[in-house]
């Protein structure tokens, strides 16, 4: 990866770091921490990776994305505001009375595919949309970004069986493993491990990466599908609230958001780990 591309990926993470954190804060919601952990995987997937464009967002053309921890959609909608989906000013209405974006992710804002909340539903489906492309011969992908609690409901083990048996090899699903829940951190709740065999057994080809990193993020999609003839996962390996130092890895990252006096503290430390990309390090 040159440094010029790292630094328009590092750039494109920061802003939408300082737009979670501003808009979370705003709003007084709550899933910074859930935001934070997925920013370089979304940032990546809305600068190379994706065929979407905010010209024509219904393109028939276009590549599908869902993201199942819907209650992470802010970071989404940060993305699709910069990518030029909609204006700006809709940002500071996030999960206000009356305002343009919903707390969680919802198909009624340009350029989000499918509204989502509780979990296990997004790969069962984007199963369905990749099964669809496959019978009509459609050249489009479908990725589906999910979260450690959408990998314990029994939807998604149910759509992982489905897309393994129908040779899905243009479904992508790709997991924010940080490694904790709503309440509590997943090896005490519901231990995945071991995820990448018990993936291997239900079919399926997978890579583990270091969910922060842009080259091991570039060199997992570069290789898509991973195997031929199977739907492909990515295990992302992530911290929550990545870039905010005093809440990273941390329970209370998940419902919170970033307080008035801390707000600007916030961006700073966001405003350090860009400045660690950029640098390479």
């Amino acid at each position: 990866m040159t440094p010029e591309r790292r630094k328009e990926l590092a750039d494109f993470a920061l802003q939408m770091r300082t737009d979670c954190i501003r808009m979370t804060n705003h709003g007084q919601s709550g899933h910074i921490g859930s935001m934070l952990s997925m920013t370089e995987l979304v940032a990546f997937l809305y600068n190379g990776v994706l065929n979407v464009s905010p010209d024509d967002p219904r393109s028939d053309a276009r590549d599908r994305f869902l993201l199942s921890k819907g209650h992470a959609g802010a970071a989404v909608y940060a993305a699709l505001c910069r990518k030029g989906f909609f204006p700006e000013d809709w940002l500071m209405t996030y999960y206000r009375d009356n305002g343009k974006l919903m707390g969680h992710i919802s198909h009624h804002v340009p350029g989000v595919e499918f509204s989502t909340g509780s979990l296990g539903h997004g790969l069962p489906v984007a199963a369905g949309m990749a099964l669809a492309a496959k019978k009509n011969a459609k050249p489009h992908r479908v990725f589906c970004l999910m979260s450690d609690g959408d990998m314990n409901e029994g939807s998604t083990w149910e759509a992982i069986v489905f897309a393994a048996q129908q040779k899905l090899d243009r479904l992508v699903g790709i997991i924010d493993y940080n490694r904790i829940q709503a309440l509590g951190f997943s090896k005490d709740i519901a231990d995945l491990e071991p995820l990448s065999e018990k993936l291997a057994a239900f079919g399926w080809a997978s890579v583990t990466i270091d969910g922060h990193s842009f080259e091991e993020i570039e060199a997992a999609f570069e290789k898509l599908p991973l195997e031929q003839g199977k739907p492909s996962m990515i295990i992302a390996k992530t911290v929550k609230a990545r870039g905010v130092p005093w809440l990273e890895n941390t329970v209370k990252s998940h419902y919170g958001y970033i307080p008035d006096d801390r707000v600007e503290e916030a961006i700073a430390g966001c405003r350090a780990l860009r400045d660690t990309y950029v640098k390479g390090a």
